[in-house]
C-alpha cells in the first residue's frame, strides 16, 4: 500500500511539473508575440503612398517665372502653347485676373523673354493689351494691377466696369458757369487767372490752379473735367493751395493729397493711360480695393 501511495504521489508531482511547463511556454509565446521585432519598419499607409506615387505632377508645357523683388519682373519661355493656358498660370502667379478675349481663345503662341517688368512683358503676349491699376497717392504703395486683358487689335477695349466697380458716386452741383469758354480779351484772361480754382485737361495733361480751395471741391472738379466718376468717402475740410501745370493725372493726384485713390487703365497698344475713377479715401481705413 505504501508503494502505491508513493507511485501516486510521484504521478501527481509529475503532472504539476508538466502543467507548470505548459503554462510557462504559453506565457513566453504570448510575450514574444507582443514584443516588436528589432528590424520591423514603422507602419505606413500603403494606400496613401500609392496614391501619392500614382498622382501625376502638373506639367505646364512652358516655363514661367514671376518675381516680386526688387521689383515685379516676369520671365517666360513657351513653344506653341495656348494663350489661355499661359494666362491662367499668369493669373495664379500675379494674383490678378488675366482675361483673354473671345477672339483669342484658341490662339497658340511661341514666345521667350527674360526679366521684363509687367507692361513690356504683357505687351509681347497679344496684339492689344490693357492693364487696369489701382494707385494710392500716399507714396508708399506701388501701383496695384487689378486686371490684365489680352485682345486682338480690332476688338476694342473691355468695359471699365469689369473689374472696377463702385456702389457710390458723388456729384458736383453748381450754377451757370462759363467753363470751357476761351477768354476773348486780355481782361477775360486776367479774370480767368484770378479765379481761385481753375482746372484744365488737355492732351492728356492736367492743370490745377487752386488758392485755398476745399479738397473735396477740387477732386470733384477734376472728376468733372476728366469725365469720370468720383467717390467722396471722407468729408474732409482740408484746403488746397497748389499750382500744377500740365502733369499726368497720376502725378497731379499725388501732389493734391495722400488720401486719393486713382483707378486708371493703361492701353499698351496706343501707349496711353486713362483715368477711370477717383476716390477720396478715409485715412483711418486702409482696406484696399481690387483683387
Amino acid at each position: 500500500m505504501n508503494r502505491d501511495l508513493r507511485i501516486t504521489d510521484r504521478l501527481v508531482r509529475l503532472g504539476v511539473i508538466v502543467a507548470v511547463v505548459i503554462v510557462s511556454v504559453v506565457i513566453t509565446r504570448a510575450q514574444e508575440s507582443q514584443k516588436p521585432k528589432a528590424d520591423a519598419k514603422p507602419e505606413t499607409r500603403v494606400e496613401d503612398s500609392k496614391q501619392a506615387a500614382d498622382k501625376p505632377k502638373e506639367k505646364l508645357g512652358f516655363s514661367l517665372t514671376v518675381k516680386s523683388r526688387p521689383i515685379l519682373n516676369i520671365s517666360l519661355k513657351a513653344e506653341k502653347v495656348k494663350l489661355v493656358d499661359i494666362a491662367t498660370e499668369l493669373s495664379k502667379r500675379l494674383k490678378t485676373p488675366v482675361i483673354v478675349g473671345s477672339t483669342l481663345k484658341d490662339e497658340v503662341v511661341s514666345i521667350e523673354f527674360s526679366s521684363l517688368t509687367l507692361e513690356p512683358a504683357m505687351q509681347l503676349m497679344a496684339p492689344a493689351v490693357y492693364i487696369d491699376y489701382e494707385i494710392e497717392t500716399n507714396g508708399t504703395t506701388p501701383p496695384k494691377p487689378l486686371g490684365v486683358y489680352f485682345n486682338d487689335a480690332n476688338s476694342g477695349e473691355p468695359p471699365i466696369t469689369v473689374l472696377i466697380q463702385s456702389s457710390t458716386q458723388s456729384l458736383l452741383v453748381e450754377g451757370d458757369t462759363e467753363d470751357g469758354v476761351e477768354p476773348q480779351t486780355e481782361e477775360d484772361v486776367k479774370k480767368l487767372e484770378e479765379q481761385p480754382l481753375r482746372i484744365q485737361f488737355q492732351e492728356n495733361k492736367l492743370t490745377v490752379k487752386a488758392k485755398k480751395q476745399p479738397l473735396v471741391l477740387v477732386v470733384l472738379k477734376i472728376g468733372e473735367e476728366l469725365g469720370i466718376p468720383v467717390d467722396i468717402q471722407f468729408e474732409t475740410k482740408d484746403l488746397v493751395d497748389v499750382d500744377i501745370n500740365k502733369m499726368s493725372v497720376e502725378d497731379a493726384a499725388r501732389k493734391l493729397s495722400p488720401n486719393i485713390k486713382l483707378f486708371l487703365r493703361a492701353d499698351l497698344l496706343h501707349a496711353e493711360r486713362r483715368a477711370l475713377r477717383l476716390v477720396l479715401t478715409d485715412p483711418t481705413k486702409t482696406t484696399s480695393t481690387g483683387f
